[in-house]
């Protein structure tokens, strides 16, 4: 099922390379970069991890994304690029890629690069070609079907597909982690950069019964078919998963999950129709409100003198 216009996949799973609990300013690398892709309006978010995959859980268990591990014990980047590629295949439009180690880029860079509409757009300063990647829906096949060398970028280049850099104002999108120094002088920036109103929607009448979390949710059981696959990539509680869904439906007054039980050809769960239309409803909804309120911030405050 199609949910959104641009998904986004982050690759934390190499442990002798990526070091996504890294800390620039006072957060993690991983969740500055999950920051700067909501900011952007992308969703669902992919995380790839690894080794570190408890620790990455805990720290983002309330921002709503979703968890693959890769179990290869010393995965390359491509490995984990295929996997957040096949996972969000057919459930947006364009993907957006990066791997963590590659934290300083800012919204306004994804922004720019998604108003270009070439098979593959990546972001690049003064001249040098750098991260995020966005890679359309259709490139996908040839991506996933590559087995050559010089990892995604030999992927790309073997599809045939248009590619177009996007040059823009932001030396975050060439600097990693390995640069320390650097990454220190470009702390200010980008945190003025992330500077965003927070919107926690929900849905709720006498008491609250949607939030991002059950979105998510939702999301992961019209993939899955399951609900324990859901509270796996989510980090939820069977019980607290099954509890939250009984009060959606009990509020809306409909079935939005509809359960299987277990038999000769096994259990399952799934969306209702019902439900696959409110999900769908709901995301368009958050997209369009998360437009308004971006643009609106930017008019009363990044552009007056009220914020510096």
């Amino acid at each position: 099922m199609r949910i959104s216009k641009v998904g986004g996949v982050i690759a934390a799973a190499n442990k002798n390379v990526a070091q996504p609990l890294l800390q620039v300013g006072t957060i993690s690398v991983i969740r500055r970069i999950v920051i700067t892709y909501q900011q952007a309006g992308i969703f669902p978010i992919v995380i790839i991890t690894g080794e570190n995959e408890d620790e990455i859980k805990r720290q983002l268990a309330a921002y709503g994304v979703i968890f693959v591990q890769n179990t290869e014990d010393d995965p390359e980047l491509l490995a984990s690029v295929k996997l957040g590629l096949s996972y969000l295949d057919g459930k947006c439009d364009r993907i957006l890629f990066t791997p963590v180690n590659v934290p300083m880029f800012t919204p306004t860079t994804l922004l720019s690069m998604m108003e270009c509409e070439a098979d593959v757009v990546v972001a690049s300063y003064q001249g040098q070609g750098g991260h995020p990647v966005l890679i359309n829906q259709k490139v996908l096949p040839a991506i996933l079907r590559y087995r050559g060398e010089n990892g995604l970028r030999g992927a790309i280049g073997a599809s045939g597909a248009h590619r177009a850099y996007v040059d823009v104002d932001d030396k975050g999108v060439i600097l990693n982690v390995h640069n320390a120094d650097d990454l220190q002088k470009q702390l200010k920036t980008h945190n003025a950069a992330i500077l965003h109103p927070v919107l926690h929607m929900r849905m709720e009448t006498e008491v609250p019964f949607l939030n991002e979390r059950l979105k998510l949710l939702l999301f992961l059981i019209s993939d899955r078919y399951s609900i324990h696959g859901g509270c796996a990539c989510t980090g939820l509680a069977y019980s607290k998963a099954w509890e939250m869904i009984n009060q959606l439906e009990q509020n809306l007054g409909y079935q939005i999950v509809a359960r299987q039980r277990g038999g000769k050809g096994g259990g399952g769960t799934s969306l209702t129709p019902e439900g696959e239309r409110f999900l769908l409803a709901y995301q368009e909804f958050e997209e369009t409100i998360h437009q308004i309120a971006q643009k609106e911030f930017r008019e009363r405050f990044i552009f007056t003198k009220i914020i510096r």
